[in-house]
C-alpha cells in the first residue's frame, strides 16, 4: 500500500498530498530509478563515492524550475568531480534534453521520474493530485546518507540556494 500524508505543501494556497515517507537528515537514502535517455536508466549507485545535490523541480518548462536548475548548474562548476548535480522531474527525456540545448545547461545531470514515479514515492515528493514531483532539495554525501532536506512549503516559490550549497560545501 502508497503511503500518503497530508502535506504542510501547497500549490497556490491550496494543499497537496505528498506520497511516499517523510525522510530525515541522517536517513539511507532510497535507491531510485531514473530515466537519462528513454532507454538509460540510472541509479543512485551510480553516483556512489559522490556528495549528490539533487534539485527537484515540478516541470522544467517553468519560471521558478528553470531559474533553479539555472542557478546550480552556476554552482556545480564551482565543485570538484566528487560533486554531482542531479536535476530531476517528471518530464519526459527527450524534453530535458531539448531544454538543455535551448539553456545552455551542462554541468547539471537531468533524469526524469515519468516512467513509475520511482524517485518521487522513495523520497516522498510525488504530489498525488498532479502526478509530479514536490519542489524539494535533497543533499546526499558520499556514503549515501541524507545531510540536508528542504521540501518547499510553496510550489511556486524558490529554495533557499545559500543553504543547500552550504550542505554541500560542508561536505567538500
Amino acid at each position: 500500500m502508497t503511503q500518503e500524508r497530508t502535506s504542510v505543501s501547497t500549490f497556490k494556497g491550496n494543499p497537496l498530498t505528498l506520497i511516499g515517507p517523510e525522510l530525515k537528515v541522517g536517513d539511507q537514502a532510497p535507491d531510485f530509478q531514473l530515466n537519462k535517455s528513454l532507454v538509460d536508466v540510472v541509479s543512485l549507485k551510480d553516483f556512489a563515492g559522490k556528495v549528490k545535490l539533487i534539485s527537484v523541480v515540478p516541470s522544467i518548462d517553468t519560471g521558478v524550475c528553470d531559474a533553479q536548475t539555472r542557478r546550480f548548474n552556476e554552482e556545480a562548476g564551482k565543485f570538484g568531480d566528487n560533486v554531482t548535480i542531479l536535476t530531476v522531474s517528471v518530464d519526459l527525456p527527450f524534453a530535458q534534453a531539448r531544454w538543455c540545448g535551448a539553456a545552455g545547461i551542462d554541468k547539471v545531470v537531468l533524469l526524469s521520474d515519468y516512467k513509475n514515479n520511482n524517485f518521487g514515492e522513495a523520497y516522498g515528493v510525488l504530489i498525488k493530485e498532479f502526478q509530479l514531483d514536490m519542489r524539494a532539495i535533497f543533499v546526499i554525501d558520499a556514503n549515501d546518507k541524507i545531510q540536508y532536506i528542504e521540501v518547499l512549503s510553496e510550489m511556486t516559490e524558490h529554495p533557499n540556494y545559500e543553504n543547500a550549497l552550504n550542505a554541500v560545501k560542508a561536505l567538500v
